[in-house]
Formats: C-alpha cells, sequence, structure tokens
C-alpha cells in the first residue's frame, strides 16, 4: 500500500476546512490532491477528532497482535496433537 503524504492528523485539518465552508475543489487545488482522494478521506475519516483517531491507531495495533497471538497458539494446538495421535 502506498504511504500518503499527508499525516492523519493533516488530512483531518483538510477535511475540517470542508466543513468551514470551503469548496473541495479550492480544498484540492491548494493541498494538491484530486477530488477522488478528498472524498476517499471523507469516508473514511469523516466526524473523527485527531484523539479518536489516534485510539483507532493504537486499537488496530492491538487487534493485529493478538490476531497473531491466536495464530500461534492455534499452530501450536496442532502441532500437539498431530505427534499425540502418532504416538503408539
Amino acid at each position: 500500500m502506498k504511504k500518503s503524504k499527508f499525516t492523519e492528523e493533516q488530512i483531518i485539518k483538510i477535511l475540517k476546512l470542508q466543513e468551514e465552508g470551503l469548496k473541495v475543489e479550492e480544498i484540492c487545488r491548494k493541498h494538491g490532491i484530486s477530488a477522488g482522494t478528498f472524498y476517499v478521506w471523507r469516508n473514511k475519516y469523516s466526524g473523527m477528532e485527531v484523539q479518536e483517531l489516534r485510539r483507532l491507531r493504537s486499537l488496530e495495533e492491538e487487534n493485529s497482535r493478538l490476531k497473531k497471538i491466536v495464530a500461534n497458539q492455534s499452530l501450536e494446538i496442532d502441532m500437539i496433537k498431530d505427534i499425540l495421535s502418532k504416538k503408539p
């Protein structure tokens, strides 16, 4: 996935400009983004504050870490079952 040249905090500030009444075309021209990018950002980050976004990121990282733990435990369980089934 391509990394954006904008941080998430900057994206939220750009989206706030539209809420303040600026036109989308004007915002896009000023920041050098396409209208499509703006609308993708709006769908993803609409109504979020910076603190909420940071909390979301930390929860996503924790969720990813927990999924890895569950996958490793599942593999260990399968290996143990396989070993136990082969013993005479």
